[in-house]
């Protein structure tokens, strides 16, 4: 498959998760699209990790393996992002009796 088709899905997923971020008050709708923008970079990193293995297959068998290994620490930093992330949310909860982004002014005080 072309690495087009995979730019133009990536792009398209960042978009979606930029646009939700943007325009959404619900704290876990926030969080699964800043979790859809971060797997629309991986998704990228891999494409353009497999375009590179194949220019460079018959040089070095080990090439484009960097990107996925990225990726995979990458996605390794979202879990534990997602497990606190998800913890503060649950805390907001608690505290406040709902998940609007907008009632996060009253923690200052």
């Amino acid at each position: 498959m072309p690495i087009n088709y995979y730019i133009f899905l990536s792009v398209a997923l960042f978009c979606i998760g930029v646009a939700g971020v943007l325009t959404r008050r619900n704290a876990i709708i926030v969080f699964m699209c800043v979790e859809l923008m971060l797997n629309a970079v991986n998704l990228l990193l891999v494409a353009f990790s497999k375009m590179h293995h194949l220019a460079l297959a018959a040089v070095n068998a080990n090439a484009g393996m960097n990107a996925q290994i990225f990726v995979f620490f990458i996605m390794v930093v979202a879990a534990a992002e997602v497990s606190v992330g998800l913890a503060i949310i649950v805390m907001m909860y608690r505290n406040t009796h709902s998940v609007d982004v907008n009632f996060l002014n009253r923690l200052k005080h």
